[in-house]
């Protein structure tokens, strides 16, 4: 595939394809720290560490180590433009990024090369790597499930998709109030952080959903760690409010 191809969209019953095109629409902005995905580049810190700390409690490594993450397969899903896969891969894993926008994996694998970076990624849902019998160390799904079409369908697939002794890391927004006026009213409508109707409060997902999606997979939840936002740090942290972003480690049973 050339810098300019994009493959065939993915079809799968968990893809919302509504939501796919809200984020295929602004594609040619993942990479800009100050347009419209200025939010993930200011949540990507705390969110990396998390996954860096937590994979290396799992396997035994050490977080500050050069490569913490060497020789581990790291799957992606909704990987967007790579803002989470090419650190991991910086990290030492071996990273494979999925997307159902074939857009957003033609921004992602020009932005790699051109960053030097070896990162495996496809167009295509959850569903596809587990019907091949893919499984990897570590899974990344982050900002995703509050988009998708049918939560259990696609939870399963993801769970599918964890190996033997493997973690995945959740990210997602709890359906509450708080969340209403901080993510939707704040975010897309006082502050201007992303634009109106990136999300929808009904789907947000409570982590009692969340862990229900899970109990049949033979995955569950080890860990829940919320994350705020510190407007005169203008950073974000972790903590132990589950009102709005939350973080969950889940882990092979």
């Amino acid at each position: 595939m050339t810098d300019t191809e994009e493959a065939a969209a993915p079809v799968a019953p968990s893809i919302d394809e509504a939501e796919v095109a809200k984020f295929e629409a602004m594609a040619e902005a993942w990479w800009d720290p100050s347009g419209t995905f200025a939010p993930l580049h200011k949540f990507n810190p705390v969110r990396l560490a998390f996954i860096r700390d937590q994979a290396a409690a799992v396997f035994g490594r050490d977080a500050l180590g050069q490569l913490p993450l060497a020789g581990l397969r790291l799957l992606d899903i909704g990987c967007g433009g790579g803002l989470l896969a090419e650190p991991m891969a910086r990290l030492g894993a071996i990273v494979t990024g999925i997307d159902a926008s074939p857009r957003n994996i033609a921004v992602a694998g020009l932005h790699a090369r051109q960053s030097g970076l070896a990162i495996d990624y496809r167009a295509a849902a959850p569903e596809a790597l587990a019907e091949a019998g893919e499984t990897f160390d570590v899974v990344l799904n982050m900002e995703v499930v509050e988009h998708v079409a049918d939560i259990g369908q696609f939870m399963s697939a993801c769970a599918a998709l964890v190996a033997p002794g493997g973690m995945m890391v959740v990210a997602t927004i709890n359906r509450t109030p708080k969340a209403f006026a901080l993510a939707i009213v704040g975010a897309e409508y006082v502050l201007r952080w992303l634009p109106r109707g990136t999300h929808d409060w009904r789907k947000f997902v409570r982590p009692s959903e969340l862990a229900g999606a899970l109990r049949p997979t033979g995955v569950e939840i080890a860990e829940l760690t919320g994350v705020t936002y510190n407007p005169l740090a203008d950073t974000w942290r972790l903590t132990r409010d589950l009102d709005c972003n939350y973080l969950a480690l889940c882990r092979r049973r």
